[in-house]
């Protein structure tokens, strides 16, 4: 074996990690100590202890880390990464006040660009390979052009799931503009570009969007569809899609957050997933994040992100939330019973498996990434700090990626066996060129809406709140009649 020579390898060469803690993710989830992940061309050639691996393999040293499959985010808005944290204290409703109804339609293609661009870098950044681009800021194909135009500017793995919030789906979806672009930009380009049809059914019994399911099945691709979000999309909806034969097992339910038990049971049937956006539906209210419902009735679960115009934009933050808040639930129903939880249920380890091979099967790529198996495609990521106190001891691997780990222990990470990250650092990636296309869009919001307006949009109103007179507070003790004086 030939030593490295510069900081990443060749096109080409063969890479090895060494002598880490790897997480196959595998069916039986298999965990090996001090094992070596060996990635020849785009392929994982072999996983196991000492390793025999080709003449002039390029080493990496992942001992005192965790070797794991690439993330996948089955749900992220990356148009919206370039407003990023604007929308902090924002709830649901001025989310779609912003959007919908006053300023999403400013966003000129190069804005469009500009957020994608940047998301699709700070996806890899944090160990995230597969992003679903829920793309619904699509006004015109040429701002599906520039969304796609971003994605192939990164090497990253990606799924365009194209919408536009400014027309119903069967508007956009029937158009010769949007078949056109599907040709274009879609066919043929392999895997590392995804393609799904993206739109929400809101329940009206006239079910307009069938035209647009109907175009999703000629064309033969998925659809993704925010599902079960309080006051927007609900049982209904799941009826209707169902009674009219579109609920598939490739169909993925946003959020599926405030649903009855028969349209669970409508899911669960029909083999679809539900992608979880535990920090969204906490945070925006589209209701309790579902898990504990998906368990009950064996729903496959992926998590995502949502939007960085809110939250953060990497898994661990979506596994930590995820895996705490149906804990939370558990105790507080518990509670409510006057019983005691002695035992965790959602375990760690399937949080994990949520968000790499769970989001694998969601977007029918399980044969091709989610685990470390040989014949997968090397989607691989290492978590390494040795100079974080956090990276240390690692006792229980899958909490430890959990609720120790972080965006910036992510040491490598491969996206098709290329190294697109390597010590803390991202390869061949111009984030300078990103930063300053995401300023121009800030620009022409700021000054197409006016200061004032985009002020005002950052920090809604707060409502006024009345104190209740509480009798227990006290201001000052007299010492003369021994008693506190109100």
């Amino acid at each position: 074996m030939s030593a490295n020579e510069g900081r990443t390898p060749a096109a080409g060469r063969p890479v090895v990690f060494r002598n880490g803690l790897v997480l196959t993710m595998d069916d039986a989830r298999t965990v090996l100590p001090r094992a070596d992940v060996l990635v020849v061309d785009d392929r994982i050639a072999a996983v196991g202890v000492g390793l025999d691996v080709p003449e002039g393999t390029w080493e990496i040293d992942a001992a005192g880390g965790i070797v794991m499959p690439g993330m996948i985010d089955t749900h992220r808005h990356m148009w919206q990464t370039a407003m990023r944290g604007y929308g902090a204290d924002w709830t649901l409703t001025q989310y779609f006040v912003w959007y919908y109804l006053e300023s999403g339609k400013l966003f000129r293609p190069e804005d469009v660009h500009a957020g994608n661009l940047l998301a699709a870098i700070e996806a890899i950044d944090a160990g995230v390979t597969t992003t679903v681009d829920w793309s619904h800021g699509l006004q015109t194909p040429q701002h599906a052009d520039a969304a796609v135009d971003a994605l192939e500017a990164v090497p990253g793995r990606f799924v365009l799931a194209y919408g536009n919030l400014q027309q119903g789906p069967w508007e956009w979806a029937t158009t010769p503009g949007f078949r056109d672009f599907v040709t274009r930009r879609i066919h043929g380009r392999g895997d590392r570009l995804g393609f799904q049809m993206a739109f929400d059914v809101t329940g009206d019994p006239a079910f307009p969007e069938r035209a647009a399911f109907e175009v999703a099945r000629d064309l033969g691709v998925p659809v993704t569809t925010h599902a079960g979000v309080w006051g927007a999309t609900n049982d209904d909806g799941i009826r209707l899609m169902h009674e009219h034969g579109f609920m598939t097992e490739s169909t993925v339910y946003v959020h599926a957050a405030t649903l009855n038990r028969d349209s669970y049971h409508r899911i669960a049937a029909t083999g679809g997933s539900v992608s979880v956006s535990t920090e969204s539906e906490q945070s925006a209210g589209q209701g309790y994040p579902p898990t504990w419902q998906l368990r009950q009735h064996d729903i496959p679960v992926s998590l995502s992100m949502d939007t960085s115009v809110w939250w953060s934009g990497d898994l661990f933050s979506a596994m930590r939330a995820t895996l705490s808040a149906d804990r939370s639930r558990e105790h507080l129903e518990a509670h409510g019973r006057q019983e005691t939880v002695t035992h965790c249920h959602l375990r760690a380890e399937q949080v994990v498996e949520w968000a790499t091979r769970g989001g694998a099967r969601a977007l029918g790529l399980d044969h091709l990434v989610g685990a470390l198996t040989p014949g997968r495609r090397a989607d691989v990521v290492l978590i390494k700090n040795d100079r974080s106190p956090v990276m240390f001891p690692i006792l229980h691997p899958y909490g430890h990626v959990v609720f120790q780990a972080q965006r910036g222990d992510v040491h490598t990470v491969l996206v098709d066996g290329r190294v697109v990250k390597h010590e803390h650092r991202l390869v061949d990636v111009d984030l300078a060129a990103a930063r300053a296309a995401v300023e121009r869009t800030v620009e022409h919001l700021t000054g197409t809406m006016g200061v004032d307006a985009w002020e005002k949009g950052m920090n809604p109103d707060v409502p006024e709140t009345a104190v209740l007179d509480n009798p227990y507070t006290y201001t000052e003790w007299d010492a003369g009649s021994a008693q506190w004086k109100h």
